[in-house]
């Protein structure tokens, strides 16, 4: 048979077609037969229906062709779409006719078990798993939540170089490339260029990749991730602070009212996600230094906490966590110091709950020109390489401050994974380059 392609309908939209005949193009996922009836497991990207091909009402041609289908065969598909309360869709479709596009042979991922190695050296098919598509999904909704929420209250996106002569906090872990006859680094942050644009329009956000060479190899890393940096002009550390925690319940909520479907094919406990809203509770250094001390994790002041320790603080609280006021002395040199106690910072680090470890990172940047020359001298950066950010300092400073959120982390903590690896596309680690 011939279809006609002009008038397709889609399996996410299948519902407003009871009782009619549709067309789709679609894949076959899997099927099964008893002998007078087909069942067709069919997918096309919006989501997922059964087709129920009977023998005695099928034309021979389309009885004939269901039974060639082999799994990832690509197909239009005709039929009539009716109600099935047993269908996690709530929908399935009487089969009429089948146009067969391609016969797959052999498709590498069966329904058996396979290892991480291999599934990530076919991450360009194992994208088509439906826990891979959920996945997809809500890094989707959570990129449009971000975007919504920036964009309805007043920051203007502004895109970063993602080439730089110099770096937002050193340049250890950083891809050196040459610029021609100079030297530079891919990003690791956009913040200082970001500082620059919030002085031109008040409250600013960038969104885009970064990159880290460490050669880490934890479940919480990646050397190519997207990052979201607010700067907001004339906004201290408590503001900012409120500001963050508004943020990521709005993203969380957003998740929650649009990726139901997706969450349950996760099997991710929604109510964890439904405790996420403001205020989040907030603790300093110190006193995340005596909770550690009380469970026996001590650490000595002036030390940065790993994984454990951050998994450990999380493990107090029902829904994110600040930990403000971390010692200067392990923090980036542009974060601006409690002028009641110079020894730490006007800076926060929110650790998520259930394990996943800090997914925002930001401060109260400083403003004061002497005390940034003295830092610059303290950290041996060029001032060369750095002139333009002091003058930022120079002409019209103003108290401001902003994060950076990693888009990666956050999506495996909202749809709760076990690895960063499966929260992008295609995933660049330590010894994974392909696909």
């Amino acid at each position: 048979m011939t279809t006609s392609h002009s008038d397709k309908v889609t399996i996410g939209a299948i519902g407003s077609y009871v009782g009619q005949t549709v067309t789709f193009g679609g894949w076959l996922t899997r099927k099964r037969s008893s002998g007078k009836i087909q069942f067709l497991q069919l997918r096309d990207g919006t989501g997922y229906i059964q087709g129920v091909l009977v023998k005695e009402e099928a034309d021979e041609a389309t009885w004939n062709n269901a039974g060639k289908l082999t799994q990832e065969s690509s197909l239009y598909v005709t039929g009539v779409v009716r109600e099935e309360p047993r269908s996690p869709s709530g929908y399935e479709l009487a089969v009429t006719g089948i146009e067969i596009i391609q016969i797959a042979h052999n498709y590498p991922i069966t329904p058996k078990e396979h290892g991480v190695d291999f599934l990530m050296d076919h991450r360009h098919l194992w994208l088509r798993a439906p826990r891979q598509r959920a996945i997809l999904r809500i890094r989707a909704q959570i990129i449009s939540a971000i975007q919504s929420f920036f964009d309805r209250n007043g920051f203007t996106l502004v895109d970063p170089p993602i080439l730089t002569p110099s770096s937002a906090e050193g340049t250890t872990n950083l891809f050196h490339i040459k610029y021609f006859d100079e030297d530079a680094y891919l990003t690791q942050s956009g913040q200082l260029y970001m500082e620059a644009a919030a002085m031109a329009l008040g409250k600013v956000y960038s969104f885009g990749p970064t990159f880290r060479a460490e050669k880490s190899k934890t479940r919480r890393h990646l050397i190519e991730f997207w990052m979201i940096e607010p700067e907001m002009a004339f906004v201290d550390h408590e503001e900012n602070l409120r500001v963050q925690e508004r943020f990521v319940s709005h993203v969380v909520g957003s998740v929650l009212e649009h990726c139901r479907a997706e969450l349950a094919t996760l099997e991710r406990d929604v109510s964890a996600l439904e405790r996420v809203m403001p205020p989040f509770p907030r603790i300093t250094y110190d006193e995340a230094l005596e909770l550690l001390k009380e469970i026996g994790m001590d650490l000595p002041w002036g030390e940065d906490f790993g994984a454990p320790h951050e998994t450990a603080i999380a493990e107090k609280f029902d829904r994110p966590v600040f930990i403000t006021h971390y010692p200067a002395s392990f923090k980036a040199f542009y974060m601006k110091p409690d002028p009641n106690r110079p020894e730490v910072v006007l800076c926060a680090d929110m650790i998520a709950p259930e394990g996943y470890g800090e997914i925002i990172g930001g401060s109260q940047r400083i403003d004061d020109p002497e005390l940034m020359a003295a830092r610059f001298e303290e950290h041996n950066l060029s001032e060369e390489a750095y002139r333009w950010y002091m003058d930022l300092r120079k002409y019209g400073t103003v108290p401001h401050s902003g994060f950076g959120l990693g888009l990666e982390r956050t999506v495996a903590w909202i749809c709760g994974l076990d690895h960063v690896r499966e929260t992008i596309p295609f995933p660049r680690m330590l010894y994974r380059l392909y696909p």
